[in-house]
């Protein structure tokens, strides 16, 4: 099978690029603006027609698109996460053999959910923030192409080369540099927020698995598990081995020993994405997924930020059609995850 992979150097296009040219079957060429594409292409300022010729050169049979932004201006996330998405599906129906488009979209589409509740792709879409905004655009504009489609709405991404601007990624610099300086604390977001991680490894195998499916429509990729961002911090600190203090923004001084247990409903085992909270939905044997890396922040404030009066962030992933429609389940749990953060992030020390 031919396959035409757009993104390829980002956190998840990486991955997806690994795991594709492991498959002997495959046949992947990259489109994109870096040297190392085998088509030099720029989605944000070429035009549907040139991208078309460039299709029909390749005759792909499956589109992968992982390009976006995740962090700029408004109108950076419009022009690669919207206008981007209009060009591709336009190349796709001009092209003489239109292939099937498989998009990387966001759980930041969804917007704030009911804590307690994991959301189906059924629910209405509320973003609130330039980048659920335009992210949103682009999957509509994919569902009403006409073309053989699916939208991946991946949830909390983390895992090896998760970007330091991400909410892990950080953490794991804020604790290199710790170590590295002999510092006794760092400083973090409010962590009180749940959310749903998911290794990237197996948002890779999810979207190889879509390319070589008819699945079409919007599908989840998550966890299906909602873990307290504070508890997912102490599996990190605890493979780091910083013995000092994390300082939350608007929260007191948390001690390593202190993180599993203030505020949270349970305690971080060895293997935390088995544990679920008591009421949780638990659809399937699930395992681990900010927001698409990285994903941008929703709204006004930092992301995870607890205001007063206001319910604790939520976001939880309801993956039945993943599992149903695609066949796929994830498989590196959250602990083994945020361990390969730290030893590649150790490796700088």
């Amino acid at each position: 099978m031919r396959v035409l992979l757009l993104g390829a150097d980002g956190f998840i296009g990486r991955r997806v690029t690994d795991r594709l040219l492991m498959d002997q079957e495959l046949q992947v060429t990259v489109l994109g603006r870096r040297d190392s594409a085998d088509i030099r292409f720029d989605l944000t300022t070429g035009s549907p027609g040139a991208l078309a010729r460039f299709l029909d050169a390749v005759a792909p049979q499956v589109v992968i698109n992982c390009a976006g932004a995740t962090y700029g201006s408004s109108r950076t996330l419009i022009r690669s996460n919207t206008l981007a998405v209009a060009t591709v599906c336009e190349a796709i129906r001009r092209s003489r053999e239109p292939a099937r488009l498989v998009h990387v979209g966001s759980a930041a589409e969804y917007g704030p959910v009911p804590g307690g509740v994991p959301v189906s792709e059924q629910a209405e879409p509320r973003p609130v923030g330039p980048y659920g905004v335009s992210k949103l655009a682009g999957t509509e504009l994919v569902l009403a192409s006409g073309l053989d489609a699916a939208v991946l709405r991946v949830f909390d991404v983390v895992g090896p080369g998760a970007p330091t601007a991400s909410l892990f990624g950080r953490l794991a610099e804020g604790l290199r540099r710790a170590l590295e300086r002999d510092e006794n604390q760092v400083r973090m977001p409010d962590l009180s927020g749940y959310r749903d991680f998911v290794d990237v490894r197996d948002v890779a195998r999810a979207i190889q698995a879509a390319a070589v499916s008819a699945a079409t429509g919007v599908i989840n990729v998550g966890s299906g598990h909602a873990v307290r961002a504070r508890d997912a911090a102490q599996l990190l600190v605890r493979a780091s081995g910083f013995e000092g203090s994390i300082v939350e923004e608007n929260r007191q001084v948390l001690l390593p020993a202190q993180l599993a247990g203030a505020g949270s409903d349970h305690l971080p085992g060895h293997h935390l994405p088995g544990h679920h909270l008591p009421g949780h939905h638990q659809p399937g044997h699930h395992q681990p997924g900010q927001h698409l890396p990285g994903h941008r922040p929703e709204g006004h404030r930092p992301e995870g930020r607890a205001v007063p009066g206001e319910p604790v962030p939520w976001r939880q992933a309801d993956v039945r059609t993943a599992r149903d429609r695609l066949g796929w389940r994830t498989q590196v749990p959250l602990e083994e995850s945020l361990g390969d953060v730290w030893l590649e992030t150790a490796c700088r020390v």
